[in-house]
Order: C-alpha cells, then structure tokens, then sequence
C-alpha cells in the first residue's frame, strides 16, 4: 500500500501546498482521500485524470471537497472520448446536493450523479476495491468522518478534521501510519470539537498505540515546527510534517 500526499494545507491553500488530499494505491487501485482547494491540479502529477477509482470525502467543508465541483467538469465533458463510468464517491449525507449547490450551474439537479456514484458515509465496516476501510463519525461543527485503510497487513489512518474524541483513537489503534490534523496552536487556540493542536494530536497517537505520526492541514499561518515539537512531546514514536509529493510505502 502506498500514500502520496497530494495536499495538506488547512483552511486554505499554501503557497507552497494544496489543500486536504491523500492518494491510497494498492494492487493498481487507487483510492483518493478528500479533494480540496487546489488538489485536481497537483493530483495530475500524480496520476491522470480519469486514472482514479473512488473516492472517499472526509466532510464538505471546501478545504475538503470543493475541487469535486472541477472534477465534474473534467468527467462530465472528458476531452477526446466518451464519458467514463459513474465514480463510486463515498461522503457524508447530502454530497450530492452540497456539490451541485456549489457548482451552481450543472446541466441538470441529476448531472453530479451521472458522472458520480454516490454513497453515503455512516460508521462501520466495508470494502473499497481492494481495501477494507473502517470509518467513524468524529468531532466538527458539521458531519465527519475519519477513515482506516488496510491491506496486505499494513494499515492507515487519516483523521480528516476533528477535535479529542475515543472514536480518533480507535481508529488509530495500533496503526502502522496516523495522517492526523494539528491545525491548531496549544495554548493558542481553545475551541472544543473543532480541531486539534500538535500536541493533542501526538497525545492522540499515544493513546492509540500508532506506530508512526504525520502531522497535516497545518494553516499556512500556523507554526507547523512548534506543533511537530508539541506533538514529539507527547508521543514516543517518529513524528513528521506532511509535504506535497512525500510518497509512503506501507
């Protein structure tokens, strides 16, 4: 198994990044983690347009999702061929009508799902292609879920957006690789079910037993080092800052 972070600025595209994005490949199968601001173009470096074969959406925030509104355009009128299959997307309820809305001018209120196929996130257990995928329903002002990926013993999980809650660590538990959200500063900012600081998030990893920790959708106006730091000191095993591009043998 392998992950590529295609993205991982919070809030809003860096400089020097894209917002919230994971390519997971296994087996020729490749399994996208969010799509937000910025992320369709740096995907290209990655794989071609139509080279992948789901995708799981964390919540609907824009940071998130919003470059779905992009991929519609490049699926729905795909350039020297004919339209390619539905794509199975798996979001929070109401993706659908959330893209549509924020497209604000598809052909039709069923365009979104002649070129996606959508389905709805609830916490549990399934199949994606050739990944068993757990998913839980975790802490943030609108519907959000966390994922765990494994496949051929090794496994991952990637927060999406959230604040302390048991259901992160669970998912977390024992995992060779925990791609989890510090975007806030400890000390700094206080706001319960929101999001979580480098040291929460590395108190997190502790808790869990993961047996490594990346750091992601750190805002540009974040120190990411102090939260590295903060997260070293909470938890015993190796932590690393998210880059775009940083490739992960699992």
């Amino acid at each position: 198994m392998k992950l590529t972070v295609v993205g991982c600025s919070g809030s809003f595209p860096s400089k020097g990044s894209a917002c919230s994005s994971y390519l997971v490949e296994a087996d020729g199968f490749r399994l996208l983690l969010d799509m937000g601001n910025g992320a369709l173009g740096e995907l290209q470096r990655h794989v071609g347009l139509y080279d992948l074969d789901a995708i799981f959406l964390s919540h609907l925030h824009a940071d998130h999702c919003i470059d779905m509104c992009a991929y519609f355009v490049v699926r729905y009128y795909p350039h020297g061929g004919d339209r390619p299959r539905p794509l199975p997307v798996y979001g929070p309820e109401g993706t659908e009508q959330r893209l549509t809305a924020a497209h604000g001018d598809t052909p039709s209120d069923r365009a979104m799902g002649e070129v996606f196929d959508f389905h709805t996130l609830k916490s549990g257990s399934f199949e994606i292609g050739p990944f068993s995928v757990r998913t839980e329903k975790l802490c943030h002002p609108v519907d959000t879920f966390g994922i765990r990926v494994e496949h051929g013993g090794s496994s991952l999980a990637y927060s999406g957006d959230t604040g302390t809650c048991e259901a992160l660590e669970d998912l977390a538990r024992d995992v060779d690789l925990f791609l989890c959200e510090a975007s806030f500063v400890d000390g700094k900012e206080d706001i319960p079910d929101l999001h979580l600081n480098g040291r929460e998030a590395g108190e997190a990893a502790a808790r869990a037993g993961a047996h490594r920790l990346v750091l992601t959708h750190i805002p540009p106006w974040t120190d990411a080092d102090r939260n590295a730091a903060d997260a070293r000191a909470a938890y015993p095993g190796p932590v690393e800052l998210a880059v775009p591009g940083a490739v992960y043998e699992l």
